[in-house]
Parts: structure tokens; C-alpha cells; sequence
């Protein structure tokens, strides 16, 4: 394991911008998907508020983006790998334009629930397949490059989709229509950039299903990097499904710009931080990823404890923090170790780690936060999560320094 870190550490070349090209054309499909998954977050007040639903139908709303993610996980890095991305980005793609299109016109819980759904099997095919295709772009000259476009890609389109739809929410009569307006003319242009794409096959030419896997040579990468993205993605998520109705409680206003702004300056320090950390080594990345997240359990219960919208936001930020160094950590060690023919694979399971807990622990909470009151449901979650970074942190300190390669 301490040697697929060291793998990881190697000093970027310099790149053409002929060559960046096809990495930043790979890169806009991810984000284009990404921002229709968090730009239903200000909109949740507005669903609530016509469809008359509580916490805990709010966080089983958003776990049916999780449910959706994960089954098309077990299924999606496989398929990519065996007949190639395209195959599998253009449907991806199409998905969630008819995600795009059912929350436009949702008017009950059930229609929420299935766009919902719709949505996390588009993302599922995106952070397998999508996030695969971009390293695949930049070839074997380029590999960090590309794992660092592909990895802020995704936190940049999770945080530019709540702002565009807290703004549009804020500022236009027709709110819903128009946020899913905007995404469409989005998924449209991603759509166009993957047809373009050349066409590509890797891997053997008879195909057996089978649960996603990696060479065992290549485990370390994967599980390395699950151990700090699940902690990290699992508070960004409860920020996004429920931060929204504690900003309104902590503030006494019901704003979905304040929901928006506060999922993107999270999001936009996930992508700050990403670019600042590059330069250190994964296993520093790594403890980073989990001091983060643990400072941003802590903060979370004294802003519950002390009903204090600041210290929310303080939370927040830490958990953007968090996520985003834990995930370029573990992209990095996928797409410098893992071969192109397992590439997608990997980041299914990736994904499968940080979205499990990520989809439960949340929806747990907003059940939890229904029965027995707020304080007690944010402390469960809070001590559940820094058990997990400290587990991490400890964990990654005790494994043996090897020196970088060149």
C-alpha cells in the first residue's frame, strides 16, 4: 500500500495545450452531470413548501440519488471498460437530460423520487465511465493532469449547479423552469462534446458480467482511497440534504440563494484546495483529508449546539475541504496505478465507498433529527463520521514512508 503512494508522487510534465484540449472537452461532460446532481438543493424548500414533506422524506428523496448511483455502479465501470466510454457516456448523458426534464415538471414526491433516481444512474455512469474518459484522453504522459481536471470537475459542477439554481431561484419568476432550462442547453453541449469523441474498445472481446473488481496488485489504490473520500463525501452530503432546512432554521429565512451559495463555496473550496494540495505527496493529501473532515464534525455540533449560522458555515467549508482532498488522493492513485482496462472499475468502487455511507448515514439523520430532536441526530452523525477520519488518519500514519519516484 505505502508503494502505490509513492507510485502516486511523480513530478508532472509539462503539457502542450494541443493535448490539454481533449482532457478539458472530457472534463466538461463530468462537470455538465454534475451540476444537474446539487442543483436540486435550493429547490427542496420550494418542493417542500408545495408538496407539504418533512425531513426524513427530504433525506429518502436525496437517498434515492444515492440508490440509483450505486446500483449503476455495479454494473456501468465494467461495461466502460469493455466497450468502451463512448458507449456508455452517451446514454449517461441522455439520462440526465430526462432527469433534467422530469424535475421540471414534478408536482409530487414520486416524480421527485424518480427524477431523483434517474439522476444518480447518470452520475454513476459519469464518475465510472466520465471520470475514466478523462485520464483516458490525456494518455500516459499526462496522467495526474488529467485525474487532478477530472476529480475538480466534479466538485466544481456540484458546486456551480446549487448556485446557477439559487440565483435563477432568487431572481426569475419561473424558478424551476429555468434552472432546468439552463441544464439542458448544459447536458446538450456535453452531449455533442461525446459524440464527437472517437470511439474506443479496451479489454477483452468476450464480456462476462461480474461485480466490479481490480487487480489485487491494484486494491491498495481503491481501498486507500476510499478510507478518506467516505468520510469527507458523507459530510458534504448531509450539508446538501439537510443544511438547506438548518440555514433557514439558524437564520429564520427561507432563501434558496443562502442553500445555493452555501453548496458552492463549499464545493469551490473542494476545488481550491485540490489545486493548492497537487503539488504534496498523496499520503500528506491524505492526512490533510482527514483532519479536515474531523474539524468539520466538530464545528457541526457546535453550530447545532449553539444554533449558530456561521459555525454551519465553518462546517461546511471544512467538509468541502475534506472531500476534495480525499478524492484527488484516491483519482490520483487510480490513474497512476490502475491499468486502462481495470480504470473504470476502480472508480466504481471508488465511488461505491464514498456513496454508500454517504446515502445512509444522511437519511439515518433526518430520520433521527424527526424522532428524538436535532442535537442528538447531528451528534450521532458528527461522532460516526470523526471516528472514520481519525480511524483513517491513524491509519495512514502508521504505514512506512517510502521515498517518491522521480
Amino acid at each position: 500500500m505505502s508503494q502505490a503512494l509513492s507510485n502516486a508522487d511523480t513530478v508532472p510534465s509539462q503539457t502542450s495545450q494541443s493535448s490539454r484540449a481533449p482532457i478539458f472537452r472530457a472534463a466538461w461532460v463530468v462537470m455538465a452531470v454534475f451540476i444537474l446532481s446539487n442543483a436540486t438543493t435550493p429547490l427542496y424548500s420550494h418542493w417542500q413548501h408545495l408538496m407539504g414533506f418533512g425531513s426524513g422524506t427530504l433525506a429518502t428523496i436525496f437517498a434515492a440519488y444515492i440508490a440509483g448511483l450505486i446500483c449503476t455502479l455495479l454494473v456501468a465501470g465494467q461495461l466502460s471498460d469493455h466497450f468502451g466510454r463512448k458507449v456508455i457516456l452517451v446514454p449517461g448523458v441522455m439520462l440526465a437530460m430526462m432527469a433534467a426534464m422530469l424535475f421540471e415538471i414534478a408536482d409530487t414526491v414520486i416524480v421527485l423520487v424518480l427524477a431523483r433516481v434517474l439522476a444518480g444512474i447518470s452520475v454513476g455512469i459519469i464518475v465510472s465511465a466520465g471520470m475514466a474518459n478523462v485520464v483516458d484522453r490525456a494518455g500516459e504522459a499526462h496522467k495526474r493532469l488529467a485525474s487532478l481536471m477530472a476529480s475538480v470537475a466534479m466538485v466544481l459542477g456540484a458546486g456551480a449547479g446549487p448556485f446557477i439554481a439559487g440565483l435563477l431561484s432568487k431572481y426569475t419568476a419561473y424558478p424551476v423552469r429555468n434552472v432546468f432550462g439552463v441544464e439542458l442547453g448544459l447536458l446538450f453541449i456535453a452531449l455533442l462534446m461525446v459524440l464527437c469523441q472517437p470511439s474506443q474498445r479496451p479489454g477483452e472481446m468476450t464480456f462476462h458480467f461480474s461485480l466490479p473488481s481490480v487487480p489485487r496488485n491494484n486494491l491498495s489504490s481503491v481501498g486507500f482511497g476510499i478510507l478518506f473520500f467516505g468520510p469527507g463525501i458523507t459530510a458534504t452530503s448531509f450539508v446538501l440534504s439537510l443544511g438547506p432546512s438548518l440555514f433557514s432554521s439558524f437564520l429564520h429565512v427561507d432563501s434558496p440563494l443562502v442553500a445555493g451559495s452555501t453548496a458552492f463555496t463549499m464545493f469551490m473550496v473542494a476545488v481550491g484546495i485540490q489545486f493548492a494540495a497537487q503539488k504534496y505527496s498523496t499520503r500528506t493529501v491524505f492526512i490533510l483529508s482527514g483532519s479536515l473532515t474531523l474539524f468539520s464534525m466538530i464545528t457541526l455540533w457546535i453550530s447545532v449546539h449553539e444554533t449558530s449560522a456561521l459555525w454551519l458555515m465553518a462546517s461546511a467549508l471544512l467538509a468541502g475541504a475534506g472531500q476534495g482532498t480525499g478524492q484527488l488522493g484516491g483519482l490520483t492513485l487510480i490513474g497512476m496505478e490502475v491499468p486502462t482496462s481495470h480504470r473504470a472499475q476502480a472508480n466504481s468502487l471508488f465511488n461505491m465507498g464514498g456513496y454508500l455511507p454517504a446515502g445512509l448515514l444522511p437519511v439515518m439523520t433526518g430520520y433521527l433529527i424527526d424522532l428524538i430532536g436535532i442535537q442528538t441526530g447531528v451528534a450521532v452523525l458528527a461522532g460516526l463520521i470523526m471516528t472514520a477520519a481519525v480511524a483513517a488518519v491513524a491509519f495512514v500514519i502508521r504505514q512506512p514512508v517510502s521515498r517518491p519516484r522521480a
